[in-house]
């Protein structure tokens, strides 16, 4: 086997994929406060020693929408250490970077800008965590692209239609299509897919010519009916999906057998809960492209800190004891002792050769009680691993299981292992039990006026974003919208009140003008704290639905010369930067992750107040045809045969011309040959074309 430097030549791009790094999660705390930050050198650092051609992240480089000074700092450092530089970049771009980075006042790729001196380009889509925010709708990653550190794309600025334009890059005689959509809630996302709202634009002329990359930031696991994004949704002509948000590292490329493209969920590079799912190994992937074929190779991580999780269920040691032995509270606290110590020696045997590795692993130890037993007191049994792990406050989780009720026709035949549920679901979000708690909860104590949404959201900037008047501002404004459609339907007994106030509340459930509500409910709060002038607007500002305001937008400055380097030695960079901006950029939008419910009630009877504005939009979508690809995920360290491929087409003809195509739409069936076999020795990038059925 020759080096893997034989499979790197001119025409084959190098890629560095990572997903939720999480920057500054648990920073001040005294063992894991460093523990992103060493990630993140460690992923900047793989990336230069694998000269790749440019870095892909797939959301949540931040943990917070409000990242610490310290956080800024050591990210925007780890930057200029690693991705500047005297390096030539080898690949162009021939899109239109107006459209592509249209949130900055910079509309053209870092490494082009004459003042800078970029070696390896980061692209980035956000995510929830860094998600943008405030009416110039801005986030943290705004901060660095105007600095010029990081290349922010995939910014939706429509709350009713998406249409996401590809980065498209050429090296050599590859072409690369990257497309990407940053976080959107689930929900509505979820909404506009099935209503043929989100469309992808592609080249015109030379389409099957394109390895088409996808960047997205969503729920990928179903949590609920429309709580998440289906892999069926995305459009079949994606050779390759780099899913984001999802915890679990899944790194390997699947392969979706109805739209036949593959995707790779790298997962989070730190543990942020302690849960299964982040108990996998963490990996980042070399991604290699050449032509319409792949390559993608996964890298173990060794600056994570290592975490081990057991389920111990109590009713599996009846040998030992049951709830009547004596002293069995003892016994249990003794066999849980048992249980985390062996998870720290196995932590201690890995660790051995890795010196990167933090010394003091995470340890979570689930104890199922169900049967009669009792819980024993944790933070005495956590103070025996002080020393030892680096949780030691939370090393035990008790959880115990009730019985859940479902219509058994079969008295005989029952499958007990159903009837039984464990209560505690790690990782389920409050906006979830918010909403549980109103549909399980008697009606006397239902919402009326309010959506289970709008409280959501409402508290949501309250508590994560420290909006203080968004919670009044939310009940004053459905209360002046309420009372103006009593007084147009004339309205006037109080039985009749209530009836039509719950139907007009009904009628607006989960619907574009229950967000616009919203939206305008938030603005309105907004707007009063800065009349008291308790703090100035800025990207921390929470304005988590403000996704289409025109408010304060100012339109790019005009991009009108190449920006040659002559002597600078940029090899193959070019200049050029696209068409000039000819709109003014909208507010950006938000995604609300969390939500609680508590709210004083407030008699219907009561003040209602002035009218407010809505707006209305359409929406468009079109149809696409099937393509052919070629894909191959081995990880084989085999050199590479370079490939005869037509010569490349003129920046022109893709730049500025583009077919949309509805992600909703249906077309033609097709098959794809994927070859994983050994034969071809001299072509990692091995596999037959797609074709059609």
């Amino acid at each position: 086997m020759s080096s893997e430097s034989t499979l790197d030549d001119e025409d084959t791009f190098k890629i560095l994929i990572a997903t939720d790094i999480h920057l500054g999660y648990l920073e001040k705390d005294a063992i894991r406060g460093n523990d992103t930050y060493n990630t993140l050198d460690e992923i900047l650092k793989c990336a230069k020693t694998n000269q790749v051609d440019f870095i892909l992240l797939g959301g949540d480089l931040f943990h917070e929408n409000k990242p610490s000074r310290r956080c800024l700092h050591n990210c925007i450092t780890m930057l200029r250490k690693y991705c500047m530089g005297d390096n030539p970049v080898h690949f162009n771009i021939m899109s239109d970077q107006t459209v592509n980075f249209n949130t900055t006042q910079f509309p053209w790729v870092n490494y082009q800008d004459e003042n800078l001196n970029i070696s390896i380009p980061v692209f980035s889509i956000h995510g929830n965590h860094d998600d943008p925010t405030g009416a110039e709708g801005l986030c943290a990653l705004d901060l660095l692209s105007a600095s010029g550190l990081v290349n922010h794309f995939g910014h939706s600025q429509s709350v009713e239609r998406i249409e996401i334009s590809p980065i498209l890059m050429q090296k050599g005689s590859t072409k690369l299509a990257l497309f990407g959509l940053g976080s959107i809630p689930d929900e509505r996302l979820y909404r506009m897919f099935v209503n043929n709202q989100v469309t992808m634009l592609r080249p015109k002329e030379d389409q099957d010519e394109w390895f088409n990359l996808f960047a997205i930031h969503q729920n990928r696991s179903k949590h609920g009916p429309t709580n998440y994004i289906p892999e069926q949704f995305l459009d079949d002509f994606i050779d390759l999906v780099v899913w984001g948000h999802e915890h679990e590292c899944l790194i390997a490329p699947t392969r979706n057998e109805q739209q036949l493209f593959y995707v790779t969920q790298p997962g989070s590079s730190v543990a942020t809960s302690l849960s299964p799912g982040e108990a996998t190994k963490k990996h980042i992937g070399l991604l290699r492209v050449k032509g319409r074929k792949m390559n993608l190779k996964k890298i173990p991580l060794n600056t994570v800190r290592q975490f081990f999780i057991q389920d111990v269920v109590l009713d599996d040691y009846q040998d030992l004891f049951t709830p009547d032995t004596p002293h069995v509270t003892k016994k249990v606290e003794d066999l849980c002792y048992a249980k985390v110590t062996e998870m720290i020696e196995e932590a201690e045997r890995e660790r051995l050769g890795c010196p990167l590795t933090p010394e003091k692993p995470l340890i979570r130890l689930r104890v199922d009680y169900t049967g009669g037993f009792d819980t024993f007191n944790t933070a005495r049994f956590s103070q025996k691993f002080v020393d030892r792990v680096a949780n030691p406050k939370d090393i035990i989780h008790f959880l115990r299981r009730r019985e859940q009720k479902e219509d058994i026709k079969d008295e005989i035949n029952v499958d007990y292992g159903k009837i039984l549920k464990t209560t505690a679901v790690e990782g389920l979000r409050v906006e979830d039990l918010v909403k549980q708690y109103f549909e399980a909860t008697e009606q006397k104590v239902q919402l009326s006026l309010l959506t289970e949404q709008g409280m959501g959201k409402a508290i949501q900037e309250f508590v994560d974003k420290d909006e203080k008047d968004a919670i009044e501002e939310l009940i004053t404004y459905q209360l002046e919208k309420t009372q103006r459609h009593l007084q147009a339907r004339g309205v006037t007994t109080e039985q009749d009140i209530d009836t039509e106030v719950r139907r007009f509340r009904e009628s607006k459930k989960n619907t574009t003008e229950e967000e616009k509500e919203i939206k305008e409910a938030m603005d309105r709060a907004k707007a009063h704290r800065l009349e008291r002038g308790d703090e100035p607007m800025d990207l921390d500002v929470s304005d988590e639905l403000a996704m289409d305001s025109d408010e304060g937008s100012t339109p790019f400055p005009p991009a009108t010369r190449g920006r040659g380097r002559g002597s600078r030695g940029r090899g193959g960079r070019g200049r050029g930067r696209g068409a000039t901006a000819t709109e003014p950029k909208p507010a950006g939008r938000g995604r609300s992750q969390k939500s609680s419910a508590a709210t004083q009630s407030r008699s219907i009877m009561q003040a209602f107040q002035a009218p407010s504005q809505k707006s209305s939009r359409t929406a468009a979508s079109a149809s696409y045809k099937a393509d052919e690809v070629t894909i191959d995920d081995s990880d084989e360290d085999i050199p590479v045969t370079k490939a005869s491929l037509p010569p490349p087409k003129s920046a022109s003809s893709s730049s500025s011309s583009f077919t949309k195509y509805s992600s909703q739409s249906q077309s033609q069936s097709r098959g794809i040959a994927f070859d994983d076999s050994d034969d071809d020795e001299d072509d990692p990038f091995k596999g037959r074309s797609r074709s059609r059925r």
